[in-house]
C-alpha cells in the first residue's frame, strides 16, 4: 500500500514531468508562419477568415483550498479554479493559462495572463495585415474569437449584443460562433479523454493545477499522433465561466464592422447563413 501523500507526491512529480517534456514540443507559442498556416485551417473549416485562433475560459472543479476564503467559490456556487485557453481550429491548446480564481470573470483572467498581455502589447508575432479572400481593401488584422465576455479590440472579435440586431450582426455572430465553438469543443474533448475532469478534483491545489496543465498537453500530443477529425464537435460538461459586461474599443468596433460587411458580401457570404440565423 503506498500512503495518500507518497500517492499525491509521486501524482504531482509525473505531472510536472509530463508538462516539462512535452510542452516545447506540443504547445510552443506559434511564429508569423504558423499563425498564418493557423488561419488557413480557420477560414477552410469555419469560413472565417484571419482567425488566429479561439479563446475561453472554464472552470476545473475542486475541493476547497486550505485557507483560500472565498477565492475559489464561483458564481455557480461551487469551489473552482480557471483554465484558459487558445485553441486552433484541429482543437488543440495554442496557450493555458491555470488556476486563476474562480471568482474572476473571463476578462479578468484573460487580462492577467501573459496572452491577454502580449496581444494587448502587439508582442505574439502576428502576420501583417492582410485583405479578405476575393477583395482588395482594407488590410485587415488578424484576429482571435471569443464570446460576450470579452473586450472587444482590434484583434479580439466579440459577439454584437443580442437585442435589436439587424440581420447583418445576426449573420456576424453566427459566423463568430462557429469559428468560437472549437475551443468549446477542444474542452469536451479533453474532459472525455481524461475523465478526472468530469468531477471534483480531490488533490491539493497545486497538484490539481499541475494534473491540469498535464492533460492538456497530453490532449496536444494524442491529437498530433492520432490526427485531426474536423467533425470531432463534441458537448462538454466543464462549466462556462460568468460572462462580464465588457465595453469595447473603437478600433475593435470598426474591424467587427468590417468583418460584418465582408460576411454580407458575394466573396463572404455562406449559401446556408441566413437560414441558419
Amino acid at each position: 500500500m503506498v500512503g495518500k501523500s507518497t500517492a499525491s507526491m509521486i501524482i504531482r512529480e509525473t505531472c510536472v514531468a509530463i508538462w516539462d517534456a512535452l510542452h516545447a514540443a506540443v504547445m510552443a507559442q506559434p511564429h508569423k508562419e504558423q499563425w498564418k498556416e493557423i488561419a488557413d485551417i480557420f477560414q477552410k473549416t469555419c469560413q472565417f477568415p484571419n482567425c488566429a485562433g479561439a479563446i475561453d475560459g472554464k472552470h476545473i472543479r475542486i475541493k476547497k483550498p486550505v485557507r483560500s476564503g472565498s477565492q475559489y467559490y464561483n458564481y455557480k456556487k461551487y469551489f473552482s479554479f480557471v483554465l484558459f485557453a487558445v485553441c486552433d481550429a484541429n482543437y488543440s491548446f495554442r496557450y493555458i493559462d491555470v488556476g486563476s480564481y474562480g471568482s474572476r470573470s473571463d476578462s479578468a483572467v484573460f487580462a492577467h495572463s501573459e496572452f491577454g498581455k502580449m496581444l494587448l502589447d502587439k508582442a505574439l508575432d502576428l502576420p501583417d495585415h492582410t485583405t479578405l479572400p476575393g477583395t482588395t481593401s482594407p488590410a485587415m488584422p488578424f484576429v482571435f474569437v471569443a464570446d460576450e465576455a470579452f473586450v472587444l479590440g482590434e484583434n479580439l472579435m466579440r459577439p454584437y449584443s443580442s437585442r435589436g440586431l439587424s440581420i447583418a450582426r445576426r449573420v456576424f455572430n453566427y459566423r463568430l460562433t462557429r469559428a468560437r465553438r472549437v475551443v468549446e469543443c477542444a474542452f469536451g474533448i479533453l474532459a472525455n479523454k481524461w475523465r478526472f475532469l468530469h468531477t471534483p478534483i480531490h488533490l491539493k491545489l497545486e497538484t490539481a493545477i499541475s494534473a491540469v496543465k498535464a492533460a492538456c498537453v497530453l490532449h496536444n500530443f494524442v491529437r498530433a499522433r492520432d490526427g485531426y477529425n474536423f467533425e470531432d464537435f463534441l458537448s462538454h460538461s466543464l462549466k462556462s465561466h460568468l460572462p462580464s459586461v465588457a465595453r469595447g474599443h473603437r478600433q475593435g468596433a470598426a474591424v467587427r464592422e468590417q468583418f460584418t460587411a465582408y460576411f454580407m458580401s458575394p466573396h463572404g457570404a455562406l449559401p446556408w447563413q441566413l437560414e441558419a440565423i
